[in-house]
């Protein structure tokens, strides 16, 4: 992801969350040492069609955002760039991707779950626009033989 792709992001986060992430938060993610943010795209309008943010801290990895554009949806563009983000992590020695996702979005728990996360705990009212629980979830890298292809 670079700034150039921001406008087409902030289209696709609009649509994906009650409470988006403003330009600036991207901007910061973009500059941030340990943050890698990702994007999925193809030919045509919008260009961009999904987008993958994350942050590398040691040997752990957290997923912080992860949508795809409505159009695109239930086309694997998701899984897509959810595996290349866990293979990248891989590549840099990360051990444990952790990630938060509301209690609601059964979509997302789908995802995650084809990927083998597994629940590791519940965050009480963690969204404060809705007050909604977050199931915090985890991957473990080392010794699982979890493959990040679907």
């Amino acid at each position: 992801m670079t700034e150039k792709d921001l406008d087409e992001v902030l289209e696709i986060e609009k649509v994906s969350f009650p409470s988006p992430w403003s330009r600036g938060l991207f901007e910061r993610e973009l500059s941030t040492p340990f943050s890698r943010s990702f994007v999925a795209t193809r030919q045509g309008n919008p260009a961009v069609v999904a987008y993958l943010c994350f942050w590398l801290v040691d040997t752990e990895g957290h997923l912080l955002n992860l949508a795809v554009h409505p159009r695109h949806r239930g086309q694997k563009i998701g899984g897509g760039i959810l595996g290349f983000g866990i293979d990248y992590c891989r590549r840099e020695g990360v051990r444990l991707v952790t990630l938060e996702v509301r209690r609601s979005n059964s979509r997302a728990l789908s995802l995650y779950r084809k990927f083998h996360f597994q629940p590791r705990g519940v965050r009480r009212r963690y969204y404060t626009d809705t007050g909604e629980d977050a199931i915090v979830m985890g991957l473990d890298l080392e010794g699982s033989g979890n493959s990040s292809k679907l």
